[in-house]
């Protein structure tokens, strides 16, 4: 009986998590252009919208330019970092790794706001790259989390014994350190993209209504009024982060990722 009862909950609360997205589905194959959930009629021309209105084209591709962008560069912050505090531990890389972490757990509109503060005093907002650096910096967490996990991961008696046979820092590095962690850098890379695909307030921060990303532009058609595109891009990236995040548990180690570890690993 507990265990049906348990079950039940956590169906309910399955439920509870999935209607909104029920409803946004819904709504974007609606024939009309009105919020009304069930959908009266059937179309799909909204999602054919995305790509054929030239707003929406032009903000849905610099929204995954500036993913793009943000997510190679966190990860290019965060593995010299994961590797020197895998090399050794110090006092100053805590510090630096909590520095990276920082930006992530502290309120979004903080982060905004700092990064506006910023590119404002160099004269530099408005500009593209601007958010594509804040991005970055915005989700190094990311990258450093599941890289830091990377490295944990490493026999050090296979770097030694490496070591020994005479190899030097670099082809260790480049021979079996990189590959090894490989999963868990295409892991940081696909959690920061999908992310920063997503993300709204440090974007407008940072760059306004200069460069036009999918959220800023959904924010900005608000003011003219409703219209099912929203809710169809809005299906699209969730399809998006579905098919990163499956891909990520299909071929990487997503329960390590999660903070678990393996049977035959540390406890």
């Amino acid at each position: 009986m507990e265990k049906l009862f348990t079950r039940l909950f956590f169906g309910l609360v399955a439920l509870f998590l999935a209607t909104p997205l029920v409803v946004i589905a819904g709504v974007s194959i609606n024939e009309k252009q009105s919020l009304t959930f069930p959908p009266e009629g059937f179309s799909l021309g909204w999602y054919a919208q995305i790509f054929t209105d030239e707003g929406w084209r032009s903000a849905l591709f610099t929204s995954v330019l500036i993913a793009l962008g943000a997510a190679s560069l966190a990860v290019l912050i965060a593995l010299p970092i994961g590797y020197a505090l895998w090399r050794k531990t110090t006092v100053f890389g805590r510090i630096v790794q909590l520095l990276g972490v920082s930006p992530f757990v502290l309120p979004p509109v903080i982060t905004a706001l700092g990064a506006l503060s910023f590119w404002a005093t160099i004269g530099s907002y408005g500009a593209w790259y601007t958010v594509v650096i804040s991005h970055a910096v915005f989700f190094t967490s990311l990258p450093l989390v599941t890289i830091s996990l990377g490295f944990s991961t490493i026999d050090r008696e296979v770097t030694e014994a490496a070591s020994t046979m005479g190899a030097d820092n670099r082809q260790i590095l480049t021979t079996i350190v990189l590959p090894m962690i490989a999963p868990y850098i295409i892991s940081g890379f696909a959690f920061a993209f999908v992310l920063s695909l997503n993300e709204y307030i440090v974007a407008y921060m940072t760059v306004g209504f200069t460069q036009v990303t999918v959220p800023i532009k959904i924010f900005n058609a608000l003011r003219y009024g409703y219209t099912p595109t929203m809710a169809s891009i809005s299906v699209l990236f969730v399809a998006v982060a579905v098919v990163v995040f499956g891909l990520v548990a299909r071929f990487g180690d997503l329960p390590r990722l999660l903070g678990a570890w393996s049977d035959g690993g540390q406890k």
